[in-house]
């Protein structure tokens, strides 16, 4: 098949969860025999502002064509103007499914709909809840939900909260299927023992965005409360939310124990999940967490709001506290904090996320459904 990828910022990226998903799913379906074809963004890498001509040169990644679109880095018009040009560029291209991620680029799918292209969606939150948006972007990422509504052939949702959501908004059905993860690296702390002196469970990990919904502002002002020698690790960039991760580094100033990295990818990122004595994420909204499958691929004990996005990736086997309750947030950390971890613990978790997450299902699925259209 022919299968063109609408929605994510480009690949290769690790800018967000979005990024991965599209890597992940099209590298698998090109080695199943199909033809991908992704649209990345031009002028839109918030982590590396050199990047981008070498990103537009690239035109291929393990097997996937690569297709730069032009658009501004700017929030609210990005997505926008690459929408727009890359639903005008895929609907004069021969291609059997278009394959549109989050709900902001569906705003322009009715464009290869008109040219009879079979359209998918993934829905991979409800993204005009986000904090960061404003009114105009706000209503545009709202118009786009109901873009995909009205004229997808079928949309994908990555939880049943939101599967809820869209039968009751809307009454439209929908498919879920879960993301999937990728066994772990596991890997001494040498690079973090070099560049922070970090060692193996001396401590917490948060590993996101930092934009207001992943609510590290709690997690923040609960660890400051709390006296212990673990450190607290903040690992990650922003988007579009400068003045919030102003706001985040002054708070972090006040305690010596808390680092922060910036965006980590490779050998690095491998390192501090693999030696983390705590993963905490404290999100007030999410769609499927990635980093939360990752940092339970590696048998981390993890720390969770208890919002349904979270606890139904978790179950059992991870922590919850009221979400944006600082008071049960520190109170959970305490407590784990002076719980020892037990490797049985490690392997539970792990075997548990690998064996219910698997890319490889996730993309048989979406085989039967592109062939279902």
């Amino acid at each position: 098949m022919k299968i063109a990828m609408i929605g994510h910022k480009r690949i290769p990226s690790r800018e967000g969860g979005v990024e991965i998903v599209v890597e992940q799913i099209s590298t698998r379906l090109c080695n199943a025999g199909n033809e991908v074809v992704a649209y990345n963004r031009r002028g839109k890498n918030v982590q590396d502002k050199n990047a981008d001509k070498e990103n537009a040169k690239l035109k291929n990644y393990k097997g996937i064509k690569l297709v730069s679109v032009p658009t501004i880095n700017k929030k609210g018009l990005d997505a926008l103007i690459y929408s727009f040009f890359a639903s005008i560029a895929v609907s004069f291209k021969k291609c059997d499914v278009v394959h549109y991620h989050a709900e902001g680029s569906c705003a322009m799918l009715w464009i290869p709909k008109l040219f009879k292209k079979k359209i998918v969606v993934t829905i991979h939150g409800l993204d005009w809840q986000r904090s960061k948006w404003g009114g105009f972007a706000t209503k545009y990422i709202k118009f786009g939900e109901k873009m995909a509504v009205k004229y997808a052939d079928k949309i994908i949702v990555l939880s049943e909260g939101v599967k809820k959501y869209f039968k009751d908004t809307y009454n439209r059905d929908t498919e879920f299927i879960p993301n999937g993860i990728n066994p772990p690296n596991i890997r001494e702390a040498k690079i973090i023992k070099e560049k922070y002196n970090l060692n193996k469970n001396d401590y917490i990990l948060f590993l996101a965005r930092i934009v207001p919904e992943k609510g590290l502002h709690y997690l923040i002002e609960a660890f400051k409360k709390i006296d212990t020698n673990k450190k607290l690790v903040i690992a990650g960039g922003a988007s579009h939310t400068n003045d919030y991760l102003e706001k985040i580094k002054e708070m972090a100033k006040q305690d010596n124990r808390i680092i922060m990295t910036g965006f980590v990818q490779g050998e690095e990122l491998e390192e501090l999940y693999s030696n983390c004595y705590l993963y905490c994420l404290p999100s007030d909204i999410e769609g499927m967490p990635i980093s939360l499958l990752e940092a339970m691929s590696y048998g981390c004990r993890c720390l969770v709001s208890d919002i349904e996005e979270n606890t139904q990736v978790t179950k059992e086997y991870a922590e919850c506290f009221k979400k944006g309750n600082v008071a049960d947030l520190k109170e959970n950390l305490e407590l784990l904090i002076n719980k020892e971890n037990e490797p049985e613990e490690k392997n539970q978790i792990s075997n548990y996320i690998l064996e219910k997450y698997n890319w490889d299902k996730v993309v048989q699925k979406l085989l039967q459904l592109y062939k279902g259209l």
